[in-house]
């Protein structure tokens, strides 16, 4: 597998707040990342092969373009760890129809649903990077963390494809420390943003102003 490289195509993310687009889900639903509360991830994904489907050499030859099964299982394996760390939401992201994306996720046996950006509306309004892939456009593989809205922690490169769910869990373990050892004997339990705030000693105003100043009125 060729390794991907870091060209800087997603630099500008961070502090993006989501467009108001809504996306088609694999529940039927139109879900509108933008009014979604809390700490929500979004790994997106070129595309997944269909069973039995004979993978082209010009596939294998762009670099991180493989991997994309392996890496929505990594999410479904560890989605109750990311539960219990306080993410509201896992989405997966392709350009792939959303019949295509159905199949996908009862073949996985996926937790989470699958979203569809068939029409490239959230790839231009991020301004993604992609792949063209025999007629087709792909976005690359970015994982995006988004608290109420506003994009906090992005991913990309996202190498090894089947560790992308551990590395957002590891990141979210980094920084429910430093929020705890930031705040000393006043002890908080927390998840990026203030997303999940609880406090075992100490007054509460204090910590919550102690928050807002490292992160932003996104603490809640």
């Amino acid at each position: 597998m060729s390794l991907p490289t870091d060209d800087g195509a997603c630099d500008h993310l961070k502090g993006m707040k989501m467009p108001p687009l809504s996306l088609p889900a694999t529940n039927d639903s139109l879900v509108k990342i933008s009014s979604l509360q809390g700490l929500v991830v979004i790994f997106c994904y070129p595309r997944t092969g269909a069973p039995n489907e004979t993978i082209s050499d010009s596939w294998n030859s762009i670099p991180g373009a493989r991997g994309c099964t392996p890496q929505a299982c990594s999410f479904r394996d560890l989605s109750r760890q990311f539960l219990i760390a306080g993410v509201n939401k896992i989405f997966g992201l392709s350009t792939q129809d959303t019949s295509y994306q159905q199949e996908v996720k009862t073949r996985l046996n996926l937790p989470f649903e699958l979203l569809s950006d068939e029409k490239l509306d959230f790839v231009e309004a991020l301004k993604l990077p992609t792949i063209d892939w025999e007629g087709r456009k792909l976005t690359k593989r970015i994982t995006l963390a988004i608290a109420d809205g506003k994009i906090v922690k992005i991913w990309y490169p996202v190498f090894p494809p089947d560790q992308s769910a551990q590395q957002v869990l590891d990141w979210l373990a980094d920084e429910q420390t430093n929020e705890q050892k930031f705040v000393g004997n006043r002890h908080i339990d927390g998840v990026i943003n203030g997303t999940i705030l609880k406090t075992f000693a100490g007054q509460q105003g204090d910590i919550v102003n102690i928050l807002m100043a490292m992160h932003g009125p996104c603490v809640k």
